[in-house]
């Protein structure tokens, strides 16, 4: 079992940043990669950034350019720093980890007002 606890969401006008935190307990050694899923107020879901292992990322074309995933392994904890945030930006975000399954975080809320 792992479990996943996010924080960092909150209000921002555009053009501003943020940066959400996910830290992983439990089995974490059973992880192969870990990122971020957002879904809007219209349940539209879409995969933001993924951190592998290996250290290699990738990134929803939405986000490319703006937001970075990056990790601490020491922490167990995985970072999704947002810039230039725009109202479409708005959405809850997930953090989640893949293993044999897949884990997710309780969510939190980014709101981005124009």
């Amino acid at each position: 079992q792992v479990q996943l606890v996010e924080s960092g969401g909150g209000l921002v006008q555009a053009g501003g940043s943020l940066r959400l935190s996910c830290s992983a307990s439990g089995s974490t050694f059973s992880i192969t990669a870990r990122g971020w899923y957002r879904q809007t107020s219209e349940n539209q879901r879409e995969l933001v950034a993924v951190i592998y292992n290996t250290g290699r990322t990738t990134y929803a074309d939405s986000v490319r350019g703006r937001f970075t995933i990056s990790r601490d392994n020491a922490k167990n904890t995985i970072y999704l720093q947002m810039n230039s945030l725009k109202p479409e930006d708005t959405a809850v975000y997930y953090c989640y980890a893949k293993s044999n399954v897949n884990y997710w975080g309780q969510g939190t809320q980014v709101t981005v007002s124009s």
